[in-house]
């Protein structure tokens, strides 16, 4: 069975940082995509980043530059560094797994991912 569980989050103000964590169990964690996604209130979730086994990223537009998605494959452990921090960062953050081999690309698209965690929620102030 597939778990997937987020850790890091909190809250600080504008221009902090945070790291966000999730850990994967029940998987070939190898052999799928991960990716972050958000979702703040009243808003539909919306992809973040995703990176794939050999380290491939992509990101939202909204978070070139500032965030920076990584992996751990001997830990099964994904990451989202988190920098430059604002106000419409604030959200639930989810980590969700998919299957590789349906992709040349790790898709950002909520659809698209089978597994997902509880999230975890990051809050930025003013």
């Amino acid at each position: 069975q597939v778990q997937l569980v987020e850790s890091g989050g909190g809250s600080v103000q504008s221009g902090g940082s945070l790291r966000l964590s999730c850990a994967a169990s029940g998987m070939t964690y190898s052999i799928y995509c991960m990716g972050w996604f958000r979702q703040a209130p009243g808003k539909e979730r919306e992809g973040v980043a995703a990176i794939d086994s050999d380290g491939n990223t992509i990101y939202a537009d909204s978070v070139k530059g500032r965030f920076t998605i990584s992996r751990d494959n001997a830990k099964n452990t994904l990451y989202l560094q988190m920098t430059s921090l604002k106000p419409e960062d604030t959200a639930m953050y989810y980590c969700a797994a998919t299957y590789s081999g349906f992709y040349s690309t790790c898709p950002l698209i909520m659809n698209d991912y089978n597994y997902w965690g509880q999230g975890t929620q990051v809050t930025v102030s003013a």
